[in-house]
């Protein structure tokens, strides 16, 4: 690229810029004045001044008008706002964001901020279905959906929904009791004056979306507060109560059948003891039955060993018969082996 060549720029083209000083006289020329020479020729008032014909004077006014009118016929939108333009009370155009033109003067312009959400609160005394008076405080979220029918079709957009919030909320309380605007149907009768607000609004054509209403507070007239209050709280207790009955059964049921089970497989473990028992004493029976059929001396004489064995092995007295007489000799077995425990206990 070839950068000694003055009258090109580095790119190739020929640069044809004039020279500052070249334009400052040029500029000069219009404006009507002339500059005079140090030798005194030209046309020149005293002192050398400058010299204003009226053409030149009305240029000059016109060219100033001009760059003022212009300034107020350009402006620019940010991005988030949006302008309607009236010519001579009709609608003209909507202008999006970035520079826009109109003629200052001729043209209305209204210029709003699209994408803000505004909010709207207010309190209202109104009457339930059950012959109420319940002070409700809404507030309302909403933006601009439609500039144009937010400008043209509606004197006063903010003032129509401010009206209509009112209107569809004493429609929807009046379709519900007092316990049910105070406690479990606030979020019902929110979303019930969203969608009949939104009704009217696209009705009156205002331009208006809602986006949320919310039920803020719901309160009793103060003359009955405090007897609500107490109701209030009785019905929470009610509720406590309930919950902790409920939380009982859930723990001691369950404890209980644990219980039951356990009896239930207890019992069952018995019989079967108990029938098994039973069955072994009938096969010895049976077995010793047959020994008795084959020797029922012998069987007997040993059933009766088997059976004093059984009593004394179990007995600590013993009773001995002195052979020729007629006294009982008594061992208490006992008391001797306690005695002699003791002797030794005290010898060590």
């Amino acid at each position: 690229m070839n950068w000694d060549n003055k009258d090109k720029d580095p790119w190739g083209n020929k640069n044809d810029a004039p020279d500052f000083d070249e334009l400052m006289k040029k500029f000069s020329s219009i404006l009507g004045r002339k500059k005079t020479n140090s030798s005194g020729s030209g046309k020149s008032g005293k002192g050398g001044g400058f010299k204003y014909s009226p053409k030149r004077i009305l240029m000059y006014a016109f060219f100033g008008f001009s760059i003022v009118y212009a300034s107020q016929c350009i402006y620019q939108l940010d991005a988030s706002e949006r302008a309607v333009i009236l010519r001579f009370g009709s609608f003209l155009e909507e202008q999006d964001e970035g520079l826009n033109f109109r003629l200052a003067g001729i043209d209305e312009r209204y210029i709003e901020n699209v994408t803000t959400t505004r909010r709207y609160t207010q309190t209202n005394s109104m009457l339930t279905k059950d012959e109420n008076i319940v002070d409700v405080t809404i507030s309302a979220q909403y933006r601009i959906s439609n500039l144009k029918d937010f400008v043209i079709n509606v004197k006063d957009p903010e003032g129509s929904l401010r009206n209509a919030i009112e209107s569809a909320l004493r429609h929807v309380v009046g379709d519900n009791t007092l316990d049910q605007t105070l406690t479990v149907g606030r979020e019902n009768i929110a979303v019930e004056v969203k969608d009949r607000l939104q009704q009217y609004l696209d009705n009156y054509q205002t331009g208006l979306f809602v986006q949320q209403v919310n039920i803020e507070k719901t309160d009793p007239p103060a003359a009955v507060k405090n007897a609500f209050d107490d109701v209030v709280a009785a019905r929470e207790d009610k509720e406590r109560l309930q919950n902790e009955a409920e939380r009982y059964a859930l723990s001691i049921v369950p404890e209980a059948r644990g219980q039951a089970q356990a009896e239930i497989r207890a019992a069952e473990a018995y019989k079967e003891e108990v029938v098994a028992k039973a069955e072994g004493e009938v096969d010895r029976f049976n077995k010793l039955l047959a020994e008795y059929l084959k020797a029922p001396e012998v069987t007997r004489d040993r059933l009766y060993l088997d059976a004093l064995q059984s009593v004394l092995s179990n007995s600590t007295k013993i009773m001995v018969d002195v052979e020729g007489g007629n006294n009982l000799l008594y061992l208490p077995l006992d008391k001797i082996m306690e005695e002699n425990k003791k002797k030794g206990d005290d010898d060590e």
